[in-house]
């Protein structure tokens, strides 16, 4: 019986040092592993995934008489404008209406009156869109008894992420009594999660295919990309460091006194009252990260100081104090004013049009990065692009998860500050194919409805057949509008 325990005994040491040994091995692996940056600088694994927005069921084209005319007024900035874009196309779908050529109401936010013609390119848009719904610039006048009569559109204020119902229903039933409604404000009016894959694959051919910026933008935006990659790859950061975002934030007690008020009278002018403690916001990772917070946390992940960053920022707010410790980390900074030492390009790149190339700026690096990621529709738009775009590399920062590890640091307790920014971001997604889940927006990740595989085990997941267009031209000229464009225009020739 003793030999019998003894062995026992013996055993579980064995197996308790050998446990024990497992885990200092596993624990000692984590320690020492270092996030491959020279991975991140290629495309994330698309684990057999590529994009495609082209119908897979039925979808019979625009009919030629419609409904009548829907106008929108899509308010916001560029990208907040360029969601609404997509929900007043879809609007129009579902009404089986004709859509107005969408208004951007470019003066509130960027005293910018640029337009939807000065930003797009409207040809482009109206064609690569004409298998779904009928656009047109304006409403058209009508001849009454031989008299022309202009058609005023009925003014309406849509719900607030309103159901389809709601246009199907309520809106539906005054474009047939007007003939045209107007709705306005038109900026999340329409529910983001449908159950209906064709609808939102029509959202990424709106998004990801139709709204093309005009040659000046691209040519502009091509030049910077260029200038960029001629030394290498490069990174963008999107530095959401700016006053309206800081004051939304309730982020204050980091600024000078004068700040500080500058940032509450702007808050009291522009949101809602609310009782906002710092240091509460600030433990839960509802702060914009500091430029030198998003300095350590890519010094941490292993990017070295030759690392070439673009900033795509507006005025960042603080001054040079909050700038100087990031450039002493990343010193090759770059931004519309550097890439051009002429100033050629800052002269061209204002209001829309600069948020514009900051955009496809942001599209093409190798890398991007966001620093604020909600409610930020630049980002978030963005970083859905990205994704259809090849799945490019994103580093996003749980700001939640590194706000402890940041407070730490400035309490003055440094052991193991890297390696806990590491282990934060070992744990993110860089760029691949993922779940969608709430609060996660459709328009920052339309996988899997616009994505699809060839070899697919669900069939709601295979890739529609290569003549798809084909089929869609065809049902055009037979069952709808009259036209007699090649399917294989460049508008939509990327659909599948």
């Amino acid at each position: 019986m003793f030999g019998r325990l003894s062995i026992a005994v013996i055993v579980l040491v064995i197996c308790t040092i050998s446990l024990l040994s497992t885990v200092k091995s596993t624990n000692r692996s984590f320690s020492r592993s270092e996030i491959d940056v020279d991975r991140l600088w290629d495309t994330a694994d698309s684990g057999g995934w590529r994009p495609s927005s082209a119908p897979r069921s039925d979808w019979p084209p625009p009919p030629t008489e419609t409904n009548g005319y829907l106008r929108v007024r899509c308010n916001g900035g560029l990208n907040q404008q360029r969601s609404a874009i997509c929900n007043a196309v879809l609007a129009a779908r579902i009404m089986n209406a004709t859509l107005v050529l969408p208004e951007l109401d470019a003066n509130s936010f960027w005293h910018d009156d640029s337009g939807f013609h000065g930003v797009y390119d409207v040809e482009h848009f109206i064609k690569s869109l004409r298998y779904d719904v009928k656009i047109v610039e304006s409403i058209p006048e009508i001849r009454i008894n031989g008299k022309t009569k202009k058609i005023k559109a009925f003014q309406i204020r849509p719900p607030r992420d309103a159901p389809i119902s709601w246009y199907t229903e309520e809106a539906l039933k005054k474009m047939k009594e007007h003939g045209a409604i107007y709705l306005t404000p038109f900026s999340h009016r329409l529910a983001e999660e449908i159950d209906n894959p064709e609808y939102q694959r029509l959202r990424c051919r709106v998004n990801y295919h139709a709204l093309k910026f005009k040659p000046h933008i691209m040519e502009l935006s091509n030049l910077i990309v260029n200038k960029l990659r001629s030394q290498g790859h490069f990174m963008a950061i999107h530095l959401r460091f700016e006053m309206d975002m800081l004051a939304f934030a309730g982020c204050f007690d980091i600024f000078t006194p004068d700040q500080q008020g500058v940032l509450k009278r702007y808050r009291e002018k522009n949101f809602a009252p609310k009782k906002l403690v710092y240091s509460e916001r600030r433990a839960i990772g509802k702060c914009p990260l500091t430029p030198e917070e998003v300095g350590l946390i890519l010094r941490a992940m292993g990017f070295d100081n030759s690392t070439r960053i673009y900033l795509a920022a507006g005025q960042l707010f603080g001054g040079e104090r909050f700038m100087k410790p990031f450039r002493s980390l990343f010193p090759r900074l770059e931004n519309h004013d550097t890439v051009d030492p002429t100033g050629e390009l800052a002269k061209s790149t204002s209001g829309l049009v600069g948020s514009a190339v900051d955009y496809m700026v942001c599209l093409l690096s190798d890398i991007f990065m966001p620093t604020y990621d909600g409610p930020s529709n630049f980002a978030n738009n963005l970083l859905g692009h990205r994704l259809y775009y090849g799945f490019r590399t994103n580093i996003q920062p749980d700001r939640k998860a590194l706000a402890p590890i940041f407070i730490d640091l400035e309490k003055g307790r440094k052991a193991g500050f890297e390696e806990s920014v590491r282990r934060v971001m070992l744990g993110s997604n860089f760029g691949g194919p993922h779940k969608r889940v709430s609060p996660e927006s459709f328009y920052t990740n339309s996988w899997p409805e616009c994505f699809c595989q060839t070899s697919a085990v669900n069939p709601a997941d295979k890739c529609p057949p290569n003549n798809v267009l084909d089929i869609l031209d065809s049902q055009l000229t037979t069952g709808g509008i009259d036209d007699t464009e090649s399917a294989t225009s460049n508008s939509t020739s990327t659909y599948n």
